[in-house]
Order: structure tokens, then C-alpha cells, then sequence
């Protein structure tokens, strides 16, 4: 009933129930072209605008950064005075002891700086994954129709983390690259603009290398957190089908198909790690040619007398210094390419279209509202559609009318061929999408009026996909109503049949459940399933198939429990077996995506050709023939 499994795959029971009549072709998800669009700026305006809420951390490790930057450029002044000291005889001891005492108080504030700037990407990254978190669980279904969710969640995962290494790591080298490498460049035009204009011809080379080289780094990290995503989802696909995967003997199969993607992420990898490894190199080279060209020259001008021998030292001191600065701000530069392939992807999730935000307390409101009505008046059906029209795609129709109600205390089975646009109905009644015409009315109240949360809060589904989350049988049990008390999950018990499955699990209740209700069987995920919808005592109760998976007592035993149930709400069922129909109160039968027919049993299989064959078709496989 989800978005991400439509009626041709979620298999509604039966053959007569699985076709390709109902079909959704949405269109694919959002492309984006690799590389386009971002310039290192914007990325770095991009990084400065995803720290907000973090400036005065960030201000602070910037000020000690600063502060450990220039210790570290003072250094070279002191050795040039203990060099020039050195030659005049002087005593050396309290320079040496200055020069101990910077060494010291540079890796200190380096060190706070940087634990700052760490702690900063930490809570980037933590504010990116509560909003990604928040906005995946409220997505609209179309888009998981468009997306596949493995892939979304290695945006929260693998994405994330990738941010996280560029806002703690590559942030803090690029600060405090261009800011020792400014001020290195700054003190050696001081001390020898000439040889300063040889250093800068070499950067400025390397400089158009490495621009080159940043192109290609964020093309191939985009394609490599792609495939990535691809890894996810498609190992996602088979876990989550693995018992079907087994027994074809298919796991060579899947790992190949999931293969494919790991060899092209390692291929966007080594691309990746082959552009990132030729940056260094051209820089270091860069500065190590001009480091030599400043020894040459610099040893002449010396021998010349226009420099003193203090005043190499420590120029090319400064010049050994814009090795490590110089290498950390291009490595950074293209960390940062790098990281705004993975925070595009994420933009792409933070940019989807959600569902409305509503008030906490509409749910409380709305049952109380519900009841009120109900103790009032049951005059308004629980549940009424008006001419209904759907289309997962606009040009491909599901629903052409569909009109019919619910009354409170009554049992409707919806029947009908595979793509009639049964599980599609209970999709619209959810409010998972909205219809293209039509009106649909709960309790006498148009749906757009009541608000999605209020709608949801009037009604229980049971989906044929029965879901069973990891955790104990009381956690699914109380899943809608977290604060239920035992008196009420020994009711829900009782009325399902579930004393055995409590008797059996070790520690009852409080009995773990294994991934995805492993540990049960199908009719006993079904049955949980029902006392969780029970336990909400919702006005209307939705019903995908609720006998697929029993066996004839027990389905009898359901049967019992569905008239009781229809006793304290309204009941609309899907069904496909006759002794489901029989004991409806109503029966509505659709055909093409319309309501072909609605009546009783006995008056349908006399008026209705469309339930006549249905109703053949299921007495035949009944009497075996």
C-alpha cells in the first residue's frame, strides 16, 4: 500500500488478484550532471553557510589558528637573529629559550583550534542527519516511487559522513593554509622581493595545475557517491528478499549486479584518488624548485653582500614553511570539491516535497472528535468516495469513478481483478496521495478539511505486506498507542488468537521478534498486524487481504473476529476469498478502475457479470477442480 510497492508487485493474494492492470511508470528520479554548477568559491560559501549556529566556535578556533599561524611565522625572525647573534659572539640562550617556548605555544593553540573546528563538523553533520531523518520519514509517496530508499539512506550514512571529513578537516587546513602561507608570502616580500617573485611564479604554475586536476575530482566523487548509493540500494533489494533469492539459487546473480556498482564506485574512486594524488606533488615540487632557485640565487646575493646570511635563513625558512601550508590548502581545496558532491546529493533529499506539517495534539483531537461524532449521530457514513479519480502517472489513470460508503458498524469487501485500483483506494482513503477528482468524506467531513493527521487518525490499516518491526511483540502490539495498558493488550490478544505466540516467545510480551517478525509465521504476522490496528480503536478499519496467509480454521477464527470488530467500527476489506464476501455487509465490485456493481452476495452473483466470474473462479478452486 506504500509507495514503494505497487499493486502489479505487492501481489494482492491470488493469481486472479495479480496482473499488470495497475501499473505506476513514475517518472525517474532527479539527474544531476557531474561537476556542473559549483565553483570552489561557492563551495567554500556552501561550507560557510552550513556552519551556522557554529560562528563562535569556528571564530574562536579561527582566532587560535591566527594566533598559532603567526608564532609560527615569528619563528623564522628569531632563528635569523640566533644565526646573526651567532657570528657577533653574543650569548644565545634566552633566543634559544624564546625559540622553545613559540615551538611550544604553536602546537598548543594548533592543537585547541583544530579540536574545535572537529567538534564544529561533528555538529554539522548532526544537524544535516536530524534534518534528513526528518525530512525522509515525511516525504510525499511519489517520491519513493521515484527514489529508491536504499539510496536515500546512504545519504544520511555514507553522504554525511563524507561532509563531515570536509567541514572538520578540510575547513581547518584551508583557514590555516591561507593563513600561514599569506603571512609567510607577506615576511619574505619583506625580506626579499625578488626572490619572493621567483616563488610566486612557481605557485602560480602549480596554482593552474591544480585547477586543471579539481574539474575532474568533483566529476569523479559525484559518480562515486552515486554508485555508492547504487551499493545500498541494491543490497537493500536483496536482504530484503532473501529467502526468495536463496531458494532461485540466485546470490551469484545479485552479487554480480551489485558488483557492477562496486566496480564503478572503485573506478570514480581511483579516478578520484589518482587526480587528488597529483595535486600534492605539483605543489611540493613547485615549492621545492623555487626553495632551490631561492639557495642559488639567494647564496649569490649573499656572497654579493645585498643580503645577510640571517636574511637567507629565514627566507628560506618562510619558503620551507609554504610546503606544508601551501599542500594542506590545495588538498583541502580539493576535499571540499569532493565533499559538494556529497552535499548535492543531500540537497537533492533536502529540496523533495513533504507532506504538511501539522500540530502534535491533531491526533488526540481528532479521536476525540471522532468519538464525539459517533456517540452523536452515525447518520454520516464512516467513510464515503464521490466520483474518485486517481493516476500515479497523469496519463495513465487508475481510478475512472469510483463512488460507494462506508456506514460505522458495517463490513464493505472491495473485490475485483488485479488493477482494479483496490490497494490504490486504500492508499487515497491513508491520504498517501490525493485524488485527481473526486471528493472523499470521513464522517461527513471533506478529507482536505480534516487535514492529513486527522484522517490517519480515524482509521487502522492491516496491509497484506505485513509489517513487523524489529523489537518485542508489545512494541509492535503498541506501536499506535505507545501508553496502552495491559488491560488493553490482553484485549487485543484475546480477540486475535494470539495466547500461543505470547505462550511460545521467551519472555511473552517482552518476547524479541526477529528482523522483519522472522520468528513468526505469515498468519501470525497478520494477526499482530490486526491487534496493533484493534488497539486504536479507529473508526475505520482497513483491510489488505486479511486471510491471504491463513489456513482454513484460522481463517474462520478471523472471520469471527472481523463481525465482532464491524460491531464497534466500520470495516472495509479487501477480498478475494468467497468466505470473506459472503459474510460482508456490503459488497462493492470494481472493474477498469470503476464501481461496477455494489450489493449482496446472492443479489451480485445475479446482477453482476464481473463478481458472477469471480465468484465462479473461486467456487471452482474451492472444490478443487
Amino acid at each position: 500500500m506504500t509507495g514503494n510497492s505497487g499493486e502489479g508487485t505487492s501481489g494482492e493474494g491470488t493469481s486472479e488478484e495479480v496482473g499488470s492492470g495497475e501499473v505506476r511508470t513514475p517518472p525517474g528520479p532527479e539527474q544531476s550532471t557531474p561537476g556542473s554548477g559549483r565553483s570552489t568559491r561557492a563551495a567554500v560559501v556552501t561550507l560557510f553557510r552550513l556552519t551556522a549556529g557554529h560562528r563562535s566556535s569556528i571564530a574562536v578556533a579561527t582566532a587560535l589558528t591566527m594566533v598559532g599561524s603567526g608564532i609560527g611565522l615569528a619563528q623564522p625572525l628569531v632563528a635569523k637573529h640566533i644565526v646573526d647573534a651567532s657570528g657577533q659572539g653574543a650569548v644565545l640562550w634566552p633566543l634559544l629559550l624564546l625559540l622553545t617556548v613559540l615551538f611550544g605555544t604553536e602546537a598548543a593553540t594548533g592543537a585547541v583550534g583544530r579540536f574545535l573546528l572537529e567538534r564544529t563538523g561533528e555538529g554539522v553533520v548532526r544537524g544535516l542527519r536530524h534534518g534528513l531523518v526528518a525530512r525522509l520519514l515525511r516525504l510525499e509517496m511519489r517520491e519513493y516511487d521515484r527514489h529508491r530508499s536504499g539510496d536515500l539512506i546512504s545519504r544520511v550514512t555514507a553522504d554525511t559522513t563524507l561532509l563531515r571529513e570536509v567541514v572538520a578537516q578540510a575547513l581547518s587546513d584551508l583557514v590555516s593554509g591561507a593563513l600561514v602561507g599569506t603571512g609567510a608570502l607577506v615576511l619574505m616580500g619583506w625580506l626579499d622581493p625578488l626572490l619572493l617573485l621567483l616563488v610566486a611564479v612557481t605557485i602560480a604554475v602549480a596554482s593552474g595545475v591544480v585547477a586543471s586536476l579539481l574539474r575532474g575530482i568533483r566529476a569523479a566523487s559525484e559518480r562515486m557517491q552515486g554508485s555508492v548509493g547504487a551499493i545500498c540500494a541494491d543490497l537493500e533489494r536483496a536482504l530484503g528478499a532473501l529467502p526468495m533469492v536463496r531458494v532461485h539459487r540466485a546470490e551469484d546473480r545479485e552479487a554480480r549486479r551489485i558488483g557492477e556498482q562496486v566496480e564503478s564506485a572503485y573506478r570514480a574512486g581511483v579516478r578520484t584518488a589518482k587526480l587528488a594524488s597529483m595535486m600534492s606533488p605539483a605543489v611540493e615540487l613547485a615549492v621545492q624548485g623555487s626553495f632551490l632557485l631561492v639557495l642559488v640565487i639567494g647564496g649569490l646575493r649573499v656572497n654579493d653582500r645585498a643580503n645577510s646570511l640571517g636574511d637567507l635563513v629565514a627566507f628560506l625558512l618562510y619558503a620551507s614553511y609554504l610546503v606544508l601550508p601551501l599542500s594542506s590548502a590545495f588538498r583541502a581545496v580539493g576535499q571540499i570539491q569532493r565533499g559538494m558532491g556529497a552535499y548535492q546529493r543531500i540537497e537533492q533529499v533536502l529540496t523533495l516535497p513533504v507532506e504538511p506539517v501539522e500540530r502534535e495534539d491533531t491526533a488526540v483531537s481528532a479521536r476525540a472528535s471522532r468519538r464525539a461524532e459517533r456517540s452523536g449521530s452515525d447518520a454520516a457514513p464512516a467513510l464515503v468516495l464521490r466520483d474518485v479519480h486517481f493516476g500515479y502517472d497523469p496519463h495513465r489513470p487508475v481510478l475512472r469513478g469510483v463512488f460507494f460508503d462506508v456506514p460505522h458498524r458495517r463490513q464493505v469487501a472491495l473485490v475485483g481483478r488485479s488493477g482494479a485500483g483496490k490497494s490504490t483506494l486504500f492508499a487515497l482513503v491513508a491520504r498517501f496521495y490525493e485524488p485527481d477528482a473526486g471528493t472523499l468524506l470521513f464522517d461527513g467531513r471533506p478529507a482536505p478539511d480534516l487535514g492529513r493527521a486527522e484522517c490517519r487518525a480515524r482509521i487502522a490499516v492491516v496491509d497484506q505486506n505485513t509489517h513487523v518491526v524489529h523489537g518485542t511483540l508489545r512494541d509492535n502490539l503498541t506501536y499506535a498507542v505507545p501508553g496502552a495498558d495491559d488491560d488493553e493488550v490482553r484485549r487485543v490478544v484475546e480477540l486475535t488468537q494470539l495466547e500461543e505466540v505470547v505462550a511460545r516467545l521467551p519472555g511473552g510480551l517482552s518476547g524479541v521478534l526477529g528482523e522483519r517478525g522472522n520468528t513468526l509465521s505469515g498468519g501470525e504476522r497478520q494477526r499482530v498486524a490486526l491487534a496493533r490496528a484493534l488497539l486504536a480503536r479507529p473508526s475505520l478499519l482497513l483491510l489488505d487481504e486479511p486471510t491471504a496467509h491463513l489456513d482454513a480454521l484460522n481463517e474462520a477464527a478471523l472471520t469471527r473476529v472481523m463481525k465482532d470488530v464491524a460491531q464497534e467500527c466500520a470495516v472495509l476489506v479487501i477480498a478475494h476469498r468467497l468466505s470473506t464476501v459472503q459474510h460482508a455487509d456490503r459488497i462493492v465490485v470494481l472493474e477498469d478502475g470503476r464501481t461496477a456493481a455494489a450489493g449482496h452476495h446472492e443479489e451480485l452473483l445475479t446482477t453482476s457479470p464481473v463478481y458472477h466470474r469471480l465468484a465462479a473462479g473461486q467456487m471452482l478452486r474451492a472444490t478443487g477442480a
